[in-house]
């Protein structure tokens, strides 16, 4: 029997993933967020932390149908649409960081992101997997995430995992320029998603390349499930033990957070793999497949979106001036829901206009590929 061309489970995973997305990147005001919607300061992980390497390694899930038509061989048209995307993606980002700015001032202009860190790790973990046999990508994540590792350790300072002592920062300074990176808690030597800790995000997706390989090559969808939830119970007892010494860290992009996220999302899409995909239940899926099917385009939407809304062109009361987000928000949500119900409140219309964009498009059948 044929296998569908989609897998439904991943376009809702895919979905719900983005629609978190948007949802903890525009609250009404980020001194009023619920706390599992925020990022952890430093070590640990909140839900909200779960989000981006959701999505990397429902991106590597999505790579190896992707590649599929391509026979696993390193063709010119494959080189192409790797190189072709992956420096797309890394433009956009540069483009949203410009625009943000309200300026073309590019001697401060921010080079990394959540887009560019996208495009360089789809590029490496693309190369690796159409580059490599497929045993040998299972050596190359170990090699990666050990490697890195090993480079915080030698590298770093006394104290290799803290925001002043660790080398990714110091790493991203000396390459990019201290002009270029975001900064962190006033310390300026640091990106939230900087160069250095871009290269371990890679295993996320060939975590997520390897559960794509287990799914399609199970016939039976039931015994995938139990699989992917044998290999990600394994993999949080791993990270949980790798945290004693490397801690699960999302800002450092650690290697132990790669696993334990990963992990996590084996579980999570085990689960949706079940309820969709083996009972059958799929009624619910379309509004997360609506998100599922424009992922990347509805992300930079968004975020053009919020950066559109943050100029300042509106007036509090008392002569003010301040972004549209700011005047929706205290003029009209907290009157109506109070500070933190606000900022939620806020955070889920952003949402639901992204949702009706993305309505339109699958209504449409436009699906845009970036």
């Amino acid at each position: 029997m044929n296998k569908p061309k989609r897998l439904i489970s991943l376009d809702v995973f895919r979905g719900l993933t983005i629609a978190l997305m948007v949802v903890v990147n525009n609250p009404g005001s980020w001194s009023y967020i619920y706390a599992p919607l925020r990022h952890s300061k430093w070590n640990g992980c909140t839900p909200t932390d779960l989000v981006f390497p959701f999505f990397m390694f429902i991106m590597g899930a999505a790579m190896w149908y992707s590649f599929k038509k391509f026979n696993g061989l390193l063709s010119k048209p494959l080189v192409f649409k790797i190189i072709r995307r992956s420096v797309l993606i890394f433009l956009i980002g540069l483009g949203i960081n410009l625009y943000a700015t309200f300026s073309f001032d590019l001697s401060h202009l921010r080079i990394m992101g959540v887009l560019n860190r996208i495009g360089l790790a789809y590029g490496i973990a693309a190369f690796i997997v159409v580059g490599i046999r497929f045993n040998y990508v299972k050596i190359a994540t170990a090699v990666i995430l050990l490697g890195y590792w090993a480079i915080l350790v030698i590298f770093g300072g006394d104290s290799p995992y803290t925001l002043e002592g660790n080398f990714a920062g110091t790493f991203d300074a000396f390459i990019l320029g201290e002009n270029h990176l975001r900064g962190l808690s006033g310390y300026a030597l640091f990106d939230t998603t900087g160069l250095l800790s871009s290269l371990p995000s890679v295993g996320n997706i060939l975590f997520g390349y390897f559960a794509g390989s287990l799914i399609d090559k199970t016939s039976d969808k039931l015994s995938a499930v139990k699989k992917l939830v044998i290999y990600g119970i394994a993999g949080v007892m791993i990270a949980q033990a790798w945290n004693l010494i490397f801690p699960i860290n999302k800002l450092l992009w650690t290697s132990s957070f790669v696993i334990y996220t990963s992990a996590l999302a084996m579980i999570f899409l085990a689960v949706f793999l079940w309820i969709i995909d083996v009972k059958g239940f799929k009624k619910w899926t379309a509004p997360f497949r609506v998100f599922g099917m424009n992922p990347l385009f509805i992300y930079v939407f968004s975020d053009i979106l919020a950066i559109t809304l943050s100029i300042k062109t509106a007036h509090l009361p008392n002569g003010e001036l301040v972004g549209i987000t700011t005047w929706i928000y205290t003029q009209i949500l907290v009157p109506l829901a109070g500070n933190i119900n606000g900022s939620l409140l806020y955070a889920l219309s952003m949402c639901l206009i992204c949702w009706l964009v993305g309505w339109l498009l699958y209504k449409k059948q436009i699906f845009i590929k970036i």
